[in-house]
């Protein structure tokens, strides 16, 4: 009898241990991926900005599809903020209030404050180099950038104190101050 308890007791916390938060936690792990590029790779150019100068008909200034998985369960809404970290971390594109039901973007979501797509969304205004809503893409012409690409899962559906007017460090802050979880993705351009 003891050792049927003690081989019961084994298998009991040998099956506590497979299904600890921590081991839930891994198989569950918040990630952010792009079928346009691999983590750490070289960007598309039709992701690359269109106001550097040039006329390489390849450049579109087309955001990237993103998708997202494993995301806390508590998430009511996302965002996306992507920054150039080698150029002190500009800001390059904003959309948030994406819906809790959407886990992916498509490839160039319009540059208008409220895209179709996906339906809900808001997109701050770029102000820099081109003055355009949403998504601005690599301009480094005679560099090698790293851009990442952060989707944030918020505790509320849409954050409210942002409008067409937001800056993209007010939206940024905003987005921070709400998040509950974070996944990254970086690509070269």
């Amino acid at each position: 009898m003891r050792a049927t308890r003690i081989v019961f007791c084994a298998l009991f916390a040998l099956g506590a241990a497979c299904l600890s938060p921590a081991a839930s936690a891994a198989q569950n792990a918040f990630t952010l991926s792009s079928t346009a590029f691999a983590n750490g790779g070289l960007m598309p150019k039709v992701h690359e900005c269109t106001s550097g100068g040039g006329n390489d008909p390849a450049k579109k200034n087309e955001s990237p599809p993103l998708a997202w998985s494993g995301a806390p369960a508590a998430a009511k809404s996302y965002a996306i903020v992507m920054r150039d970290l080698d150029n002190a971390n500009l800001i390059h594109w904003v959309i948030y209030d994406i819906p809790a039901s959407t886990a992916s973007l498509p490839q160039n979501v319009q540059h208008v404050y409220r895209p179709p797509v996906p339906a809900g969304s808001r997109q701050v205004y770029y102000r820099g180099s081109a003055s355009l809503y949403g998504y601005q893409g690599p301009c480094s012409p005679s560099t090698v950038n790293t851009y990442e690409f952060v989707v944030h899962a918020l505790d509320r559906a849409s954050l409210t104190g942002l409008n067409s007017g937001s800056s993209t460090q007010a939206a940024a802050r905003a987005i921070t101050a709400a998040s509950i979880g974070s996944a990254r993705i970086t690509g070269e351009s």
